[in-house]
C-alpha cells in the first residue's frame, strides 16, 4: 500500500504554470490541486506514470487561463512517500 504527502506553495498568478511545468518535469507527483487565495480548488488533475507531452497539453493550456484569472494561488502536490 502506498503512503502519499502533500506539499504546497504559494504562487502569484504569473508564476503559477511555470511552476507546474517544474513540478511536473521533477515526477513522482500523483496529482496536483490548484487553488485560489480563498482555499475554494479551481483545477485537480491526476498525474500517471508516464504522462507527457500531448496528454498533458489540455491541461497545462487550463493551467494557463486559470494563471491569467487569479493574482494568487495555492498549489497541492501529492507526491509518493
Amino acid at each position: 500500500m502506498s503512503e502519499f504527502c502533500t506539499e504546497e506553495f504559494r504562487v502569484n498568478g504569473e508564476e503559477l504554470l511555470a511552476k507546474i511545468k517544474q513540478l511536473v518535469h521533477e515526477g513522482n507527483i500523483r496529482r496536483i490541486i490548484i487553488k485560489d487565495k480563498d482555499g475554494k480548488i479551481l483545477i485537480e488533475f491526476p498525474l500517471t506514470f508516464g504522462v507527457v507531452g500531448l496528454v498533458l497539453a489540455p491541461t497545462l493550456a487550463a493551467v494557463g487561463a486559470i494563471a491569467a484569472l487569479v493574482t494568487e494561488a495555492t498549489i497541492v502536490v501529492e507526491k509518493e512517500a
